[in-house]
């Protein structure tokens, strides 16, 4: 396994400093196949000038790759996170294009590939992640052309019309030919690659079978998703249920509770969804007496200029919105600007009415996931993006279009109101989706295909709402 973090983080300082393996969804679905088969985890520890050598945690080799303090700067909050996010999430912030990211980028690269090659035996499976490392697979072919290679891309893939504003765009296409299995969250974001390369001459074909390079290189869709069992078993235990219960007596137990959980980014969507939300307060759609919106957002890239923008504006928009509509004992907008750990997040999903997940662009998004996940009595409204990954399975979700305000308004209204035999046909429907695909299926159908079998459940093709229902390992994770 290759990432930019490691599984696992440290907890206290110098020696007295121990090593516990990180929660999320990558490190629960992959950590089975690594004990049961002897591999390796190479990534950053996330301090910088850190080099700790090589360990093994827990039956687990662990391979820690050293990064200085500039190229955390420049590879990771520069290159990685304010030139490839952006891009690759439709340019809602426009991207920045510097050499010298790009130069701390490929060296970093290089160095990932290395250690990769040097971790692997004759014939390994190599799986990489993420858009921090799209150089690596061409760069440890080069390297060991012995291995069989495969790529997870956790975010979006741009469409031609925005790659294209990239200066080092053949150098990213060729980097990602290098895999042997290219594994995208849509069937049209593999589209999008193929697309590409074959507009750059890079490759011929079609995406289950481009050639390059005198191989066959496969781009698929792989749906990532959630341990549905773990979910479905915490929101069950008393302690998360007695949670539950205390909050909603304590914004009023009359009131229907509408959530959001996201990281505090601009693809998430969080102030237009919040000024609908002032919307169906205006229209009277809904009233404070009714409803309370819930918005827990956890701080992400405070150092960043668009971040600290952007926490302004959504402070400025939850005073507005609780400045006209609150009253006394009734706050319109309860907004939580901190982390929450999942146990502390999972008695709000158990608690609320309607969960809100209307990002600008996604992914995939895995708290649509967990919010269905946890609604064991099958009730439960979901309202879901159109732009996010997960609306290409979650057919029986309300969708909407987050740049749409009057529809999304309305969307929030009919979540609201909905008839419950309604609400608890679509969730069951939700529900069997997200059992059937959780993360064991989508790490098992990934490697089946690299190692050469059949599809294994992943392919090409958008599945349909009749057949299924920055976070995994790093924090940009969607």
């Amino acid at each position: 396994m290759v990432a930019n973090r490691l599984p696992l983080h440290r907890t206290g300082t110098g020696s007295d400093g121990s090593w516990r393996a990180s929660a999320g969804g990558l490190v629960t679905a992959l950590e089975p196949i690594l004990r049961s088969t002897p591999g390796a985890w190479v990534g950053w520890t996330g301090a910088p000038d850190d080099r700790t050598e090589p360990f093994v945690h827990d039956g687990i080799e662990v391979r820690p790759v050293p990064l200085s303090r500039v190229e955390v700067e420049h590879y990771y909050h520069g290159m990685s996170n304010r030139t490839f996010w952006p891009l690759y999430h439709d340019a809602i912030v426009s991207p920045e294009f510097h050499r010298t990211w790009w130069g701390s980028y490929l060296e970093v690269n290089q160095r990932f590939a290395a250690e990769a090659a040097a971790a692997a035996a004759p014939g390994d499976l190599v799986w990489v992640h993420d858009y921090h490392l799209q150089l690596v697979p061409q760069l440890l072919r080069a390297r060991r052309p012995d291995v069989r290679i495969g790529f997870f891309l956790h975010i979006p893939f741009p469409p031609q019309e925005l790659f294209e504003w990239l200066p080092w765009r053949e150098e990213i296409l060729r980097g990602l030919l290098g895999a042997d299995l290219i594994g995208f969250q849509t069937a049209a974001a593999a589209r999008n690659f193929a697309q590409l390369c074959r507009h750059h001459r890079l490759a011929s074909g079609s995406a289950d079978a481009l050639e390059h390079d005198g191989r066959t290189v496969r781009a698929q869709a792989f749906p990532i998703s959630i341990d549905f069992d773990w979910f479905d078993t915490a929101a069950r235990k008393p302690e998360t249920l007695a949670r539950a219960e205390e909050i909603r007596r304590l914004v009023g137990p009359e009131r229907r509770i509408l959530l959001s959980v996201d990281r505090l980014d601009y693809t998430k969507g969080i102030d237009r969804r919040i000024e609908a939300f002032g919307e169906l307060l205006a229209r009277r759609l809904a009233s404070v007496e009714d409803c309370v919106f819930l918005q827990i957002a956890a701080p992400s890239r405070e150092a960043v200029h668009e971040y600290k923008h952007l926490r302004r504006q959504i402070d400025g928009i939850v005073g507005s919105v609780n400045g006209t509509y609150s009253t006394p004992g009734r706050i319109a907008v309860q907004y939580f600007r901190r982390n929450l750990t999942r146990a502390e997040i999972l008695p709000y999903y158990c608690a609320a009415d309607v969960m809100l997940v209307t990002p600008l662009r996604d992914g995939m998004n895995l708290v649509a996931k967990e919010y269905v996940a946890c609604r064991t009595n099958g009730d439960g409204v979901l309202v879901l993006s159109e732009f996010a990954g997960a609306a290409q399975e979650m057919r029986q979700a309300i969708q909407v279009n987050p740049r749409d305000l009057d529809r999304m308004t309305e969307s929030f209204a009919s979540a609201l109101t909905m008839d419950p035999a309604e609400a608890k046909r679509r969730m069951s429907g939700l529900r069997r989706t997200v059992r059937r695909r959780d993360v064991h299926a989508w790490s098992k159908s990934f490697f089946d295909v690299l190692r050469g079998g059949a599809d294994g459940g992943g392919g090409t093709a958008e599945p349909t709402g009749s057949d299924i229902g920055e976070d995994d390992l790093t924090d940009e994770a969607d």
